[in-house]
């Protein structure tokens, strides 16, 4: 994991743009602790969405969730492309990374009160420590990089002038808080196009996908994590394995079947442009926050099951199925691009829908776990098929 720096000492390097086709760019100790330290947000929200469903507030804690993992996947993400262009590895970068993980601790504290009574207090004084630290990885990026000045300039200022509204949203009536929040959304979603049209900053391709994929592994590992804790909780009432059984070996087939699908498509060379870019990072939302709510939803089915959770029996089985097939949907649609539509398109599209329909059976885990394992056969075949057929025209 050691790359080749800039020149100057450990205390201090020039920050200067690393090249995008620098060899062996993996990633490094500090982002996989930044990525385990940002997971336990991820968890705290995730842990408050199961208990807005099993409390049958099923709308409010959808809304809620949707708005409080904004804040983690978009913290996330810009620091992963920051680091991706301009990551030195001296005392002030990792000094300003240390304050952005402080800053996701402090969300996560604040995730569990945002999300049920949606008083965003803390999470957004969490989120805007996090922020304004990029603001002076993003100066100090204007100061070394002159050729890329006023794409670090406009990344400074765009995302200093949105943390003056989040912060003053505070101040806001109730009334005003979800139009002010998605108006704040659409201004930290259009300050990178913004940004990089005054020139592209050199992130690696390669180095994009395996932290993408990193933080996946991650997330369904809190999911398994937070999964198993369901369960030993469950079995320390009156209910038996037996009686849960289905729901475990159901859950772990889904999750076992999501982490095959992401990883058997290749992202690295489909970064090619901002469009793509801009596509891939943007729709890991919806990849990211369906992997964290799988758990949730498998919890709400046993408290269900033991007569904890008050939702209608088919809301229960939406919790679970539905984050599923947007999770093979989604990913299918980041890693076709512009092609046409073919025969694995439809087995993706096959697949997603079947998993709808299961949430009107009698037992949706299982059937789920049932349909992504018929999904994954199907595309590992169909894929081999189509690598096979093109080896062979590529030699005839």
């Amino acid at each position: 994991m050691n790359h080749p720096q800039p020149s100057g000492s450990a205390w201090h390097r020039p920050m200067l743009p690393r090249p995008s086709t620098e060899r062996h760019r993996t990633a490094t100790v500090l982002e996989l602790f930044f990525d385990l330290c940002f997971v336990t947000a991820v968890a705290q929200t995730a842990a408050a969405f199961e208990h807005e469903l099993a409390a049958g507030k099923v709308g409010h804690g959808v809304l809620g969730y949707v708005l409080v993992f904004f804040a983690i996947w978009w913290a996330w993400m810009n620091f992963t492309w920051f680091a991706s262009a301009y990551d030195t590895d001296d005392v002030p970068y990792r000094l300003l990374t240390l304050l952005q993980i402080a800053g996701a601790l402090v969300l996560a504290a604040g995730a569990s009160k945002a999300l049920e009574e949606y008083d965003f207090t803390v999470i957004t004084y969490g989120y805007v420590l996090m922020r304004l630290a990029m603001v002076s990885q993003w100066l100090r990026a204007a100061r070394n990089d002159p050729e890329r000045r006023r794409t670090c300039l406009r990344y400074a200022v765009g995302i200093l002038v949105v943390q003056l509204g989040w912060v003053a949203r505070l101040w806001l009536p109730d009334g005003a808080g979800l139009w002010s929040f998605l108006v704040l959304v659409v201004a930290e979603l259009a300050v990178p196009a913004w940004a990089e049209r005054a020139g592209r900053t050199t992130w690696h391709p390669h180095h994009i996908a395996e932290r993408y994929g990193l933080f996946t592994l991650i997330v369904l590992g809190e999911s398994i994590t937070a999964a198993t804790a369901t369960v030993r909780a469950a079995l320390d009432t009156e209910v038996s394995l037996g009686d849960i059984a289905p729901l475990v070996v159901g859950g772990i087939l889904t999750v076992f079947a999501m982490w095959w699908l992401y990883f058997t498509q290749s992202a690295a060379e489909k970064l090619n442009s901002l469009g793509t870019a801009l596509r891939w990072g943007y729709g890991h939302y919806v990849v990211y926050a369906s992997a964290a709510a799988v758990a949730a939803g498998l919890a709400v089915e046993i408290a269900h099951l033991t007569g904890h959770a008050h939702p209608s029996r088919l809301a229960v089985a939406a919790t679970y199925t539905v984050p599923v097939a947007l999770y093979v949907a989604v990913l299918r649609l980041l890693h076709r691009g512009a092609a046409k539509f073919g025969v694995l398109d439809g087995i993706w599209a096959a697949g997603a829908l079947a998993v709808l329909a299961v949430t009107f059976t009698p037992s949706p885990v299982l059937a789920t776990g049932c349909v992504m394992s018929v999904l994954v056969a199907a595309v590992v075949v169909v894929s081999g098929r189509s690598a096979t057929r093109g080896r062979a025209e590529r030699t005839a």
